[in-house]
Protein backbone atom coordinates (compact mmCIF):
# COMPACT_ATOMS: atom_id res chain seq x y z
CA UNK A 1 0.00 0.00 0.00
CA UNK A 2 1.15 3.21 -0.96
CA UNK A 3 0.63 6.07 1.55
CA UNK A 4 1.10 9.92 0.10
CA UNK A 5 3.13 12.53 2.15
CA UNK A 6 1.18 14.43 4.61
CA UNK A 7 0.46 18.25 4.01
CA UNK A 8 2.70 20.62 5.23
CA UNK A 9 2.02 24.38 6.33
CA UNK A 10 1.95 26.51 3.71
CA UNK A 11 1.18 23.57 1.04
CA UNK A 12 -1.28 24.00 -1.52
CA UNK A 13 -4.72 21.62 -1.44
CA UNK A 14 -6.31 21.36 -4.58
CA UNK A 15 -10.33 21.19 -4.77
CA UNK A 16 -11.68 19.41 -7.90
CA UNK A 17 -15.06 18.80 -8.74
CA UNK A 18 -15.08 14.78 -9.85
CA UNK A 19 -19.01 14.94 -8.61
CA UNK A 20 -21.19 17.91 -8.00
CA UNK A 21 -19.37 21.31 -7.62
CA UNK A 22 -20.27 24.16 -5.53
CA UNK A 23 -22.26 26.48 -7.41
CA UNK A 24 -25.52 26.79 -5.39
CA UNK A 25 -25.90 27.83 -1.88
CA UNK A 26 -25.52 26.24 0.43
CA UNK A 27 -22.62 24.95 -0.82
CA UNK A 28 -20.99 28.44 -2.60
CA UNK A 29 -21.06 30.20 0.63
CA UNK A 30 -19.46 27.43 2.75
CA UNK A 31 -17.13 27.01 0.13
CA UNK A 32 -16.16 30.35 -0.44
CA UNK A 33 -15.74 30.56 3.76
CA UNK A 34 -13.50 27.29 4.02
CA UNK A 35 -11.31 28.35 1.86
CA UNK A 36 -10.71 31.55 3.98
CA UNK A 37 -10.32 29.05 6.39
CA UNK A 38 -7.48 27.31 4.99
CA UNK A 39 -5.99 30.68 4.10
CA UNK A 40 -6.37 32.16 7.37
CA UNK A 41 -4.48 28.87 8.15
CA UNK A 42 -1.18 29.20 6.23
CA UNK A 43 -2.85 27.11 3.35
CA UNK A 44 -2.71 27.25 -0.54
CA UNK A 45 -5.79 27.06 -2.39
CA UNK A 46 -6.20 25.82 -5.85
CA UNK A 47 -10.27 25.06 -7.01
CA UNK A 48 -9.96 23.22 -9.74
CA UNK A 49 -11.92 24.73 -12.87
CA UNK A 50 -14.95 22.91 -12.68
CA UNK A 51 -15.21 23.86 -8.60
CA UNK A 52 -18.28 25.93 -9.13
CA UNK A 53 -19.97 24.64 -11.62
CA UNK A 54 -23.25 22.90 -12.46
CA UNK A 55 -23.23 22.25 -15.81
CA UNK A 56 -23.12 18.07 -15.79
CA UNK A 57 -25.83 15.49 -15.02
CA UNK A 58 -25.57 14.84 -11.11
CA UNK A 59 -21.65 15.96 -11.64
CA UNK A 60 -19.85 19.45 -12.12
CA UNK A 61 -19.02 19.58 -15.25
CA UNK A 62 -19.05 16.60 -18.56
CA UNK A 63 -17.88 13.03 -17.19
CA UNK A 64 -14.79 13.55 -19.55
CA UNK A 65 -14.10 17.12 -17.97
CA UNK A 66 -14.45 16.15 -14.91
CA UNK A 67 -12.25 12.90 -15.43
CA UNK A 68 -9.53 15.39 -17.00
CA UNK A 69 -10.07 17.59 -13.98
CA UNK A 70 -9.10 15.37 -11.70
CA UNK A 71 -6.40 13.55 -13.41
CA UNK A 72 -4.45 16.84 -14.17
CA UNK A 73 -4.95 18.28 -10.37
CA UNK A 74 -3.74 14.16 -9.09
CA UNK A 75 -0.97 14.87 -11.39
CA UNK A 76 0.13 18.20 -11.11
CA UNK A 77 3.08 19.61 -9.00
CA UNK A 78 1.19 22.43 -8.24
CA UNK A 79 -1.12 20.58 -5.50
CA UNK A 80 -0.17 18.83 -2.29
CA UNK A 81 -3.22 17.09 -1.34
CA UNK A 82 -7.32 16.72 -3.03
CA UNK A 83 -10.16 17.42 -0.92
CA UNK A 84 -13.45 16.73 -3.19
CA UNK A 85 -15.90 19.65 -3.69
CA UNK A 86 -18.86 17.91 -3.23
CA UNK A 87 -20.56 14.82 -3.42
CA UNK A 88 -23.64 13.70 -5.87
CA UNK A 89 -25.17 11.39 -8.48
CA UNK A 90 -23.13 10.12 -11.57
CA UNK A 91 -19.30 10.04 -10.83
CA UNK A 92 -19.13 6.97 -11.96
CA UNK A 93 -19.18 8.40 -15.54
CA UNK A 94 -16.16 10.21 -15.22
CA UNK A 95 -14.11 6.69 -14.76
CA UNK A 96 -13.18 5.90 -18.09
CA UNK A 97 -11.54 9.22 -18.05
CA UNK A 98 -9.28 8.63 -15.04
CA UNK A 99 -5.95 6.29 -15.63
CA UNK A 100 -5.79 4.41 -13.28
CA UNK A 101 -2.67 2.78 -14.28
CA UNK A 102 -0.84 5.88 -14.56
CA UNK A 103 -1.99 7.18 -10.95
CA UNK A 104 -0.76 3.90 -9.38
CA UNK A 105 3.09 4.92 -11.29
CA UNK A 106 2.73 8.65 -9.66
CA UNK A 107 3.70 9.98 -6.96
CA UNK A 108 0.69 9.30 -4.44
CA UNK A 109 -1.68 11.96 -3.23
CA UNK A 110 -4.14 12.25 -0.19
CA UNK A 111 -7.85 12.56 -1.83
CA UNK A 112 -10.76 13.23 0.91
CA UNK A 113 -14.24 13.40 0.09
CA UNK A 114 -17.15 10.46 0.87
CA UNK A 115 -20.57 9.30 -1.00
CA UNK A 116 -20.11 9.68 -4.09
CA UNK A 117 -16.32 10.29 -4.00
CA UNK A 118 -16.55 6.46 -3.62
CA UNK A 119 -15.84 5.69 -6.73
CA UNK A 120 -12.31 7.39 -6.17
CA UNK A 121 -11.67 6.57 -2.65
CA UNK A 122 -12.30 3.40 -3.03
CA UNK A 123 -10.87 2.33 -6.55
CA UNK A 124 -7.38 4.33 -5.53
CA UNK A 125 -7.18 1.50 -3.03
CA UNK A 126 -8.41 -1.41 -5.07
CA UNK A 127 -6.92 -0.89 -8.84
CA UNK A 128 -3.50 1.97 -7.35
CA UNK A 129 -2.56 0.22 -4.03
CA UNK A 130 -2.90 4.15 -3.44
CA UNK A 131 -3.92 5.08 0.18
CA UNK A 132 -7.00 7.80 0.57
CA UNK A 133 -9.02 9.14 3.02
CA UNK A 134 -13.38 8.55 3.28
CA UNK A 135 -13.76 11.91 4.62
CA UNK A 136 -15.63 15.45 4.29
CA UNK A 137 -15.95 17.32 1.34
CA UNK A 138 -14.71 20.32 1.36
CA UNK A 139 -17.70 22.78 2.04
CA UNK A 140 -18.03 21.26 5.50
CA UNK A 141 -14.99 22.76 6.44
CA UNK A 142 -16.44 26.39 6.79
CA UNK A 143 -17.58 25.86 10.92
CA UNK A 144 -15.26 27.55 13.10
CA UNK A 145 -14.09 26.26 15.29
CA UNK A 146 -13.69 22.96 13.31
CA UNK A 147 -16.08 20.16 15.27
CA UNK A 148 -13.54 17.13 16.45
CA UNK A 149 -14.54 15.05 13.35
CA UNK A 150 -13.07 17.82 10.84
CA UNK A 151 -10.25 18.16 13.11
CA UNK A 152 -9.67 14.75 12.67
CA UNK A 153 -9.86 14.76 8.78
CA UNK A 154 -7.48 17.72 8.59
CA UNK A 155 -5.24 15.88 10.96
CA UNK A 156 -4.85 12.98 9.27
CA UNK A 157 -4.01 15.09 5.80
CA UNK A 158 -1.37 16.56 8.05
CA UNK A 159 0.16 13.75 9.49
CA UNK A 160 -0.96 14.66 13.31
CA UNK A 161 -3.91 11.67 13.54
CA UNK A 162 -4.59 8.11 13.13
CA UNK A 163 -6.35 7.47 15.91
CA UNK A 164 -10.33 7.97 15.79
CA UNK A 165 -12.47 8.13 18.41
CA UNK A 166 -16.51 8.03 18.01
CA UNK A 167 -17.97 11.41 19.09
CA UNK A 168 -21.11 10.95 21.11
CA UNK A 169 -24.07 12.80 19.89
CA UNK A 170 -25.15 13.18 16.09
CA UNK A 171 -27.57 15.20 13.76
CA UNK A 172 -30.64 13.84 12.49
CA UNK A 173 -31.59 17.42 11.54
CA UNK A 174 -29.54 19.70 9.55
CA UNK A 175 -29.91 23.59 10.09
CA UNK A 176 -28.28 24.45 6.59
CA UNK A 177 -29.90 25.60 4.37
CA UNK A 178 -29.40 28.05 1.50
CA UNK A 179 -30.71 31.10 4.01
CA UNK A 180 -28.39 29.59 6.59
CA UNK A 181 -25.25 28.06 4.46
CA UNK A 182 -22.96 28.48 7.90
CA UNK A 183 -24.88 26.90 10.27
CA UNK A 184 -22.91 24.15 12.31
CA UNK A 185 -23.81 20.72 12.86
CA UNK A 186 -26.97 20.29 14.91
CA UNK A 187 -25.75 17.58 17.27
CA UNK A 188 -29.19 16.31 18.68
CA UNK A 189 -29.03 13.09 19.16
CA UNK A 190 -27.21 10.26 21.69
CA UNK A 191 -24.91 7.67 19.80
CA UNK A 192 -26.20 4.61 20.64
CA UNK A 193 -24.08 1.61 18.53
CA UNK A 194 -25.02 -2.00 18.63
CA UNK A 195 -21.77 -4.25 18.55
CA UNK A 196 -22.62 -8.32 17.38
CA UNK A 197 -20.17 -11.28 16.95
CA UNK A 198 -22.27 -12.87 13.77
CA UNK A 199 -25.67 -12.36 14.96
CA UNK A 200 -24.89 -12.19 18.76
CA UNK A 201 -25.35 -9.15 20.54
CA UNK A 202 -22.22 -8.03 22.19
CA UNK A 203 -21.00 -5.57 24.33
CA UNK A 204 -17.40 -5.49 23.79
CA UNK A 205 -15.34 -6.17 20.26
CA UNK A 206 -11.66 -6.04 19.37
CA UNK A 207 -10.50 -7.16 15.80
CA UNK A 208 -8.25 -5.76 12.88
CA UNK A 209 -7.95 -5.67 9.51
CA UNK A 210 -7.20 -3.73 6.46
CA UNK A 211 -9.70 -0.70 5.67
CA UNK A 212 -11.99 -1.00 2.51
CA UNK A 213 -15.40 0.27 2.17
CA UNK A 214 -17.12 3.40 1.33
CA UNK A 215 -20.82 4.02 0.58
CA UNK A 216 -23.09 1.22 -0.05
CA UNK A 217 -24.74 2.91 -3.23
CA UNK A 218 -22.02 3.63 -5.25
CA UNK A 219 -19.82 -0.21 -4.35
CA UNK A 220 -22.99 -1.88 -5.75
CA UNK A 221 -22.70 0.01 -8.82
CA UNK A 222 -19.12 -0.51 -9.16
CA UNK A 223 -19.45 -4.39 -8.81
CA UNK A 224 -19.52 -6.43 -11.76
CA UNK A 225 -17.95 -3.85 -13.79
CA UNK A 226 -14.79 -3.74 -15.39
CA UNK A 227 -13.16 -1.51 -12.32
CA UNK A 228 -14.26 -4.42 -10.02
CA UNK A 229 -11.13 -5.95 -8.41
CA UNK A 230 -12.04 -6.37 -4.54
CA UNK A 231 -12.06 -9.73 -4.75
CA UNK A 232 -8.41 -9.63 -6.03
CA UNK A 233 -7.77 -6.87 -3.31
CA UNK A 234 -8.43 -9.43 -0.80
CA UNK A 235 -6.92 -12.07 -2.36
CA UNK A 236 -3.66 -9.62 -2.17
CA UNK A 237 -3.97 -8.62 1.03
CA UNK A 238 -5.42 -11.84 2.71
CA UNK A 239 -2.87 -12.43 5.40
CA UNK A 240 -4.10 -9.04 7.41
CA UNK A 241 -7.79 -9.46 6.01
CA UNK A 242 -10.05 -6.90 5.47
CA UNK A 243 -12.52 -4.64 7.83
CA UNK A 244 -15.29 -3.41 5.93
CA UNK A 245 -16.91 0.35 6.26
CA UNK A 246 -19.99 0.65 4.80
CA UNK A 247 -22.85 3.11 4.88
CA UNK A 248 -25.77 4.05 2.82
CA UNK A 249 -27.19 7.02 1.30
CA UNK A 250 -30.08 6.57 -0.66
CA UNK A 251 -30.70 2.94 -0.66
CA UNK A 252 -33.47 1.66 1.72
CA UNK A 253 -33.31 -0.87 4.25
CA UNK A 254 -34.55 -3.78 0.94
CA UNK A 255 -31.58 -2.00 -0.52
CA UNK A 256 -29.32 -2.26 1.53
CA UNK A 257 -29.92 -6.09 2.04
CA UNK A 258 -29.46 -6.41 -1.83
CA UNK A 259 -26.55 -4.63 -2.16
CA UNK A 260 -24.81 -6.88 1.09
CA UNK A 261 -26.28 -10.11 -0.72
CA UNK A 262 -24.56 -8.56 -4.37
CA UNK A 263 -20.88 -7.86 -3.38
CA UNK A 264 -20.87 -11.02 -1.34
CA UNK A 265 -21.90 -13.19 -3.77
CA UNK A 266 -19.19 -11.35 -6.02
CA UNK A 267 -16.88 -12.25 -3.62
CA UNK A 268 -15.76 -9.28 -1.83
CA UNK A 269 -16.33 -10.52 1.45
CA UNK A 270 -13.67 -13.16 1.33
CA UNK A 271 -11.17 -12.45 4.42
CA UNK A 272 -13.48 -10.31 6.29
CA UNK A 273 -12.43 -9.18 9.38
CA UNK A 274 -15.31 -7.04 10.47
CA UNK A 275 -17.75 -5.03 9.69
CA UNK A 276 -18.12 -1.19 10.68
CA UNK A 277 -21.69 0.14 9.50
CA UNK A 278 -22.81 3.59 9.20
CA UNK A 279 -26.04 4.93 10.34
CA UNK A 280 -27.80 4.74 7.03
CA UNK A 281 -29.31 7.92 6.16
CA UNK A 282 -32.64 6.09 4.50
CA UNK A 283 -32.61 3.04 7.21
CA UNK A 284 -36.64 3.44 8.34
CA UNK A 285 -38.13 -0.16 8.28
CA UNK A 286 -40.23 -1.54 5.62
CA UNK A 287 -42.30 -4.74 6.40
CA UNK A 288 -40.97 -6.67 8.31
CA UNK A 289 -37.08 -5.42 7.95
CA UNK A 290 -35.32 -2.88 10.04
CA UNK A 291 -32.09 -1.42 8.89
CA UNK A 292 -29.93 -3.59 11.67
CA UNK A 293 -31.29 -6.92 9.45
CA UNK A 294 -30.44 -5.63 6.10
CA UNK A 295 -27.33 -5.64 7.29
CA UNK A 296 -27.31 -8.67 9.58
CA UNK A 297 -28.56 -11.04 6.98
CA UNK A 298 -24.92 -11.45 4.93
CA UNK A 299 -22.63 -10.20 7.48
CA UNK A 300 -24.08 -11.71 10.33
CA UNK A 301 -23.60 -15.26 8.63
CA UNK A 302 -20.21 -14.41 8.64
CA UNK A 303 -19.21 -15.04 11.78
CA UNK A 304 -17.26 -11.73 12.72
CA UNK A 305 -16.96 -8.66 14.77
CA UNK A 306 -20.32 -6.12 13.40
CA UNK A 307 -20.88 -2.50 14.05
CA UNK A 308 -24.35 -0.81 13.60
CA UNK A 309 -24.89 2.83 13.74
CA UNK A 310 -21.44 4.27 14.12
CA UNK A 311 -20.28 7.35 13.41
CA UNK A 312 -19.92 7.52 9.45
CA UNK A 313 -22.13 8.60 6.20
CA UNK A 314 -24.72 10.64 5.84
CA UNK A 315 -25.98 11.61 8.85
CA UNK A 316 -22.72 13.72 10.62
CA UNK A 317 -20.09 13.42 12.74
CA UNK A 318 -18.65 11.21 10.62
CA UNK A 319 -15.01 9.48 11.51
CA UNK A 320 -12.72 9.73 8.67
CA UNK A 321 -10.89 6.52 7.77
CA UNK A 322 -7.68 6.04 5.59
CA UNK A 323 -8.78 3.53 3.18
CA UNK A 324 -5.99 0.74 3.01
CA UNK A 325 -4.95 1.60 6.07
CA UNK A 326 -3.90 -1.38 8.64
CA UNK A 327 -6.78 -0.92 11.13
CA UNK A 328 -7.20 -1.76 15.17
CA UNK A 329 -10.77 -1.90 16.17
CA UNK A 330 -12.22 -2.31 19.66
CA UNK A 331 -16.21 -1.17 21.35
CA UNK A 332 -16.84 -0.73 24.42
CA UNK A 333 -18.88 1.42 26.81
CA UNK A 334 -20.37 2.83 23.67
CA UNK A 335 -16.93 4.09 22.21
CA UNK A 336 -15.37 2.71 19.03
CA UNK A 337 -11.75 3.50 18.96
CA UNK A 338 -9.94 3.39 15.27
CA UNK A 339 -5.91 3.05 15.52
CA UNK A 340 -4.71 3.33 11.90
CA UNK A 341 -1.07 2.01 10.97
CA UNK A 342 0.20 2.73 7.37
CA UNK A 343 1.98 -0.43 6.49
Amino acid sequence: MRYPKFLQTGGTIGFPAPSFGCAAEPYRTGFQKALENWKRMGYGVMPGPNAMKAEGVGISSTPENCGREFMDMYLSGETDCLISCGGGELMCEILPYVDFERLAQAQPKWFMGYSDNTNLTFLLVTLADTASVYGPCAGSFHMEPYPKSLQDAFEILTGKRREMESYGMWEKESLKSAENPLAPYNLTEKLDMKGFLGREPVDELSFQGRLLGGCLDVLANLAGTCYDRAAEFAERYREDGIIWFLEACDLNVFGIRRAMWQLNEAGWFQYVKGFLIGRPANGEAVMDLDAAEAVLETAGAKGVPVVLDMDLGHLPPTMPLVTGSFARVTLKDQKLNVQMSYI
